[in-house]
């Protein structure tokens, strides 16, 4: 009686091996196909289906098979051998000498780190990084166990991890040009341009045409806010790449931060007329908040969404997008439509468990108390010079940094990733056993407080001009306001306050760059917005006076008094270029970038009322 096959992948490929080597070749095929329909991305699957094929005397799909394979694992060294054989058979000599290339850089692997590298692409990663820790504690590290741990935490999101391996692996071979590569791309990742701009700088003296590096250095340039450097180096790419959409998208987003919006414009156009499709072009206009779509490309919007074709990021970049022009259009229904399918497909792709950053806040509440505080009285760096803009996004904080960045005293920088990456480091070295994060900022002493503002003020200064005061603008440090008190207790911390309709509304029509994953759900942000509220009375609470509350709305109706609250808070004297903000053309980072070049109005405070009926689930979720 003939009984089912086993289900799980791997007793299935087991059982599709055992029948290869036993000639049962049909059956291992059919064995083999039924993996695919289940595993679709299982590299040593597509291996095991072309050996099958040279059985069966097949050359050309086992070598479709083996090429499959390699896409999917590039660690099979099995599948590399065979395709260097089969492309040397059929005369294709520089797909052979590729090939065989691959086979020699594996073969010099250790076959445990080789056997890691295609467990952990085949999707057992646990199995993996237990064969590499295992390698490393019996023969001590190797460039590429080091790499692929470093691969291993970037995936699970541990991106400080990731650097850490990477900086050991390129200490272990200070030549080995994919390591150090792959440093540079973790540390732009984690927003550390100027370490980022040192590796690449490495590479360039090496390779100093190599077209992916110059584009990393244009990156990191632009990431320090050093358009002059960056833009040129984007320029000379282009000219080899002229139909290079990713290039125009990032070339038009340097001109907009500069102030440089018509050129901005003809940059994004040029990436939709390279990339028909191209959805992150598209959001990009209509993130200026000023562009107005024509008929023409408001169709063209509409045909690219609905297009089977088109991708998941493209499709969602295109709904923010046709959300935004319905609205100018005062289109309200179906603009919501479009803003709430955006959400969705955005919100499909990510990770995001509100109650673990409300549980962290009960803890930071439990934690930081008066008497915490009064024991650290002083603690730190005696540096006055940041001003910390906190809140939700799309509270108004772009205008309040762009009113200080216009006084003579004052750098405004950008959303600086330096706390939240801070926190992360501290978390990643504390010993197995002991308090996590907020907790383990009990345990800190003077000593390492001083240091780590100290280290503060060190990391930012490649975002600075030198001036006595800088602004830090990055929305989220409202969370760990107990760790800048007790590193940076001069720091001014300016709180940016909004209606929470209109800001909860306005954070649900924005597509973000990165991080903000709260931001996706009605409900969500309404969670986000009353962790934010409670945590912020607790500061107040227990910090009196360190912390002025600005309302948007007030600073809209009743400008120059408010800015002179601001400036009188921060110690900064009164300047009337900080009336006239919109005169400044400083470099402005964010979604707010045009709207901060031009006057206030008042009429953009109740946009959110356009939508009313739709936003019952907000405002039930902020009432409960």
């Amino acid at each position: 009686m003939q009984t089912d096959l086993p289900e799980s992948r791997d007793a299935l490929y087991r059982l599709a091996v055992s029948q290869r080597r036993e000639q049962r070749v049909p059956e291992a095929l059919a064995t083999l196909q039924r993996i695919e329909s289940r595993y679709a991305t299982f590299g040593s699957l597509f291996e095991e289906v072309g050996l099958c094929l040279l059985l069966a005397n097949e050359p050309a799909k086992a070598l479709l098979a083996f090429a499959r394979a390699v896409e999917l694992n590039n660690c099979l060294l099995e599948s590399w051998r065979a395709l260097e054989q089969l492309h040397r058979a059929s005369g294709e000599l520089a797909q052979a000498h590729k090939a065989g290339a691959q086979v020699a850089v594996l073969s010099a692997l250790p076959r445990d780190i080789q056997l890691a590298c295609s467990r952990f692409f085949d999707g057992d990663a646990v199995v993996a990084e237990e064969l590499i820790r295992q390698y490393i504690a019996v023969h001590g590290e190797h460039v590429e166990a080091l790499r692929l741990l470093a691969k291993m935490a970037s995936d699970a999101g541990a991106e400080y991890d990731a650097e850490l391996m990477l900086q050991r692996a390129v200490a272990l071979a200070p030549d080995h040009e994919t390591a150090r590569h792959e440093l540079a791309l973790v540390l732009l990742s984690r927003q550390k341009h100027a370490a980022a701009g040192a590796q690449i700088t490495r590479l360039l003296a090496a390779f100093p045409d190599h077209p992916s590096y110059r584009r990393m250095r244009a990156e990191a340039a632009a990431g320090t806010g050093n358009y002059n450097e960056a833009l040129p180096l984007y320029g000379s790419l282009l000219q080899e790449n002229p139909q290079d959409p990713d290039l125009y998208l990032a070339i038009g987003n340097a001109l907009k931060t500069t102030g440089k919006t018509p050129e901005a414009i003809d940059s994004y156009h040029y990436a939709i007329a390279a990339q028909p499709e191209y959805g992150e072009a598209f959001w990009a206009l209509a993130n200026l908040k000023t562009y107005r779509f024509s008929d023409v490309e408001l169709t063209a919007m509409r045909q690219g969404e609905a297009s089977s074709n088109t991708t998941q990021v493209d499709r969602y970049h295109l709904c923010f997008a046709l959300g935004k022009a319905l609205e100018d259009r005062g289109r309200f229904q179906e603009s919501f439509e479009y803003y709430e399918r955006g959400n969705a497909l955005k919100r499909a792709t990510l990770h995001y468990r509100p109650g673990a950053l409300e549980q962290v806040a009960r803890r930071q509440t439990a934690m930081c108390t008066p008497d915490f505080f009064a024991a650290r009285r002083q603690w730190g760096s005696s540096s006055n010079a940041p001003i910390f803009i906190v809140g939700l996004p799309r509270s108004g904080s772009t205008l309040v940094e762009q009113i200080l960045g216009s006084h003579s005293q004052v750098d405004g920088t950008l959303e600086l990733a330096d706390i939240p990456r801070l926190v992360q480091e501290l978390q990643a070295n504390t010993p197995a056993g002991r308090p996590g994060y907020p907790e383990l900022l009990g345990s800190l002493s003077a000593d390492v407080c001083r240091q780590l503002g100290e280290k503060y003020l060190a990391d930012t200064a490649a975002y600075r001009t030198g001036k006595a005061r800088f602004t830090d603008k990055m929305p989220n440090n409202f969370r760990h306001i107990g760790l800048l008190q007790i590193i940076l207790p001069n720091a001014c911390i300016l709180d940016v306050r909004r209606d929470p309709m209109a800001c909860g509304f306005s954070i649900f029509k924005q597509l973000f760059a990165n991080g903000q994953r709260f931001a996706y759900s009605l409900e969500e942000i309404a969670r986000y917005y009353r962790m934010y509220v409670d945590l912020m009375a607790h500061w107040e609470r227990v910090l009196p006076g360190k912390i002025l509350r600005v309302q948007y709305e007030e600073l809209v109706s009743d400008l120059e008094p408010t800015v002179r609250r601001i400036l009188d808070f921060c110690g900064l004297g009164f300047e009337s270029g900080c009336v006239e903000f919109h005169r400044s053309r400083r470099a402005v980072h964010t979604p707010s970038s045009e709207q901060v070049h031009q006057p206030l109005y008042k009429e953009g405070l109740d946009q959110w009322r356009n939508y009313e009926r739709w936003l019952a689930p907000l405002r039930r979720a902020l009432n409960s």
